[in-house]
């Protein structure tokens, strides 16, 4: 018997070891906003309930020994306001990857590491979500059967390499590259995506700057579309705290596509954060899109097809855990 208690005892402390190498987390975000909108989702003014890119998830690592790591993360986006599924069950980032000296490799559905780079660094205001997101940059990543490589940090600089395989619905092998650099109040990206069945490309600068209150960033972006042509854009973003308060502007510009007359567009959004807390806040933005005149990037398409400007007012609380 007392042989029996000290293999169990030796089996249990194996165990405790094996698991206090391994960790998981639970991690999710929740923001919703009370909006009163024009011509967003329909021709007209409505007063809605809008989700703003609300999940959960779950990311592990376990210590393989010898500075290797074995790494996972599985992301559900969900609407907050009517509780159903957005898209794929797990249509956020899920992947499994390998991590140590040498940086990492993953392997799943993985974001366009260009657009993190660029895009989502200047929406400041609400991480680049719901109604006041970026409407206007080309996003060329299908995010799905991709393959990732990320160095190691180098001296402030981070790069990244990755490939979606042409294949399924999305038969259309996607190259990324991307790279991020980081030199104290500085932070400077840049992003290349390369789609190959078509030839459709964009490549985009991005910059950020935090002196004291102030944060000012922008980015740049060259777009080339099979029939559409090349496009220029640029979007500006500014953001001044005091204490918990945050007042932001964010101002993008996108001019006529090549082949497409009349296709320029503005986005601006004007934004007050308050944060109750290093992980909740209330906010309240407007935000609108000056469509061209014969072109729509964002908004509800009026009587006999002409392209209307969409808006919006709203109230919301977002909530990270």
């Amino acid at each position: 018997m007392k042989r029996t208690l000290i293999v169990a005892a030796v089996a249990a402390l194996g165990a405790n070891a094996a698991l206090a190498q391994s960790s998981v987390t639970v991690f999710g975000r929740v923001n919703t906003s009370v909006e009163y909108q024009k011509n967003i989702a329909v021709d007209g003014k409505q007063a809605v309930l809008q989700n703003n890119a609300s999940r959960l998830g779950f990311k592990g690592t376990e210590d393989l020994g010898g500075g290797l790591k074995a790494d996972f993360y599985l992301e559900h986006r969900f609407n907050s306001d009517t509780g159903t599924t957005t898209g794929d069950f797990w249509s956020g980032d899920a992947w499994v990857g390998l991590s140590g000296g040498f940086g990492n490799i993953r392997a799943g559905r993985l974001t366009s590491a260009a657009y993190y780079a660029t895009a989502d660094w200047i929406g400041m205001h609400n991480h680049d979500t719901g109604t006041s997101e970026d409407k206007l940059y080309t996003y060329l990543s299908n995010n799905k059967n991709t393959v990732s490589y990320q160095t190691p940090n180098l001296s402030g600089f981070v790069g990244e390499f990755s490939v979606s395989a042409g294949e399924g619905v999305d038969a259309n092998k996607v190259y990324n590259l991307a790279g991020n650099y980081d030199a104290g109040p500085l932070h400077l990206g840049v992003g290349f995506e390369k789609q190959a069945e078509f030839d459709n490309k964009q490549l985009a600068l991005r910059a950020v700057y935090e002196l004291g209150a102030f944060t000012f960033g922008g980015y740049y972006q060259r777009s080339d579309l099979e029939g559409a042509g090349t496009r220029n854009m640029f979007r500006l973003a500014g953001m001044y705290t005091l204490g918990a308060s945050e007042f932001h502007v964010n101002v993008g510009r996108a001019g006529d596509w090549e082949n497409i007359d009349n296709s320029k567009a503005t986005q601006w959004t004007l934004a007050y954060n308050y944060n109750l807390s290093k992980r909740t806040k209330v906010y309240a933005f407007y935000t609108k899109v000056d469509n061209g005149r014969d072109f729509s990037y964002f908004g509800a398409t009026g009587t006999n097809g002409t392209v209307l400007d969409p808006s919006s007012f709203a109230i919301g609380v977002r909530h990270n855990f």
